[in-house]
């Protein structure tokens, strides 16, 4: 729809419509400016094609049924699923990270802390330290 020029190392951000949620473009994690647009004919559908991939780290839905929203957010299989918003905020504060082949454990602050600390009792003359 818009963008996808390149001028030497610089890619301008591009807007693609009508994918093929079978297509690399969809199946693929984009380390790109890009976003690939599809549409579904139904819940059923859009949340197949949602959990037809093998990465998970984040989705979008945009829609006004707030219903068919609240059952997205339930059946996405992704580390965070927003509704008529970007995927990709998030406060610091909370946990990030993703499902299936994006990424292992989850990063933030406290989740961090969590996922990169071992605990170990020291026994330091006969007690626990």
């Amino acid at each position: 729809l818009t963008g996808g020029a390149r001028d030497g190392a610089v890619v301008q951000p591009a807007v693609v419509a009508d994918v093929d949620p079978q297509s690399p473009f969809s199946q693929q994690e984009l380390f790109g400016p890009a976003v690939a647009v599809s549409s579904a004919a139904d819940w059923e559908a859009a949340i197949a094609q949602a959990n037809g991939t093998a990465y998970g780290l984040g989705a979008g839905i945009f829609t006004s049924d707030v219903a068919g929203a609240v059952r997205a957010v339930r059946e996405i299989d992704a580390g965070s699923v927003h509704i008529n918003w970007t995927p990709l905020w998030r406060a610091d504060l909370m946990p990030y990270g993703g499902l299936k082949g994006s990424g292992y454990g989850k990063e933030g602050p406290r989740a961090a802390v969590s996922e990169m600390t071992e605990v170990k009792t020291i026994v330091l003359h006969g007690r626990p330290w």
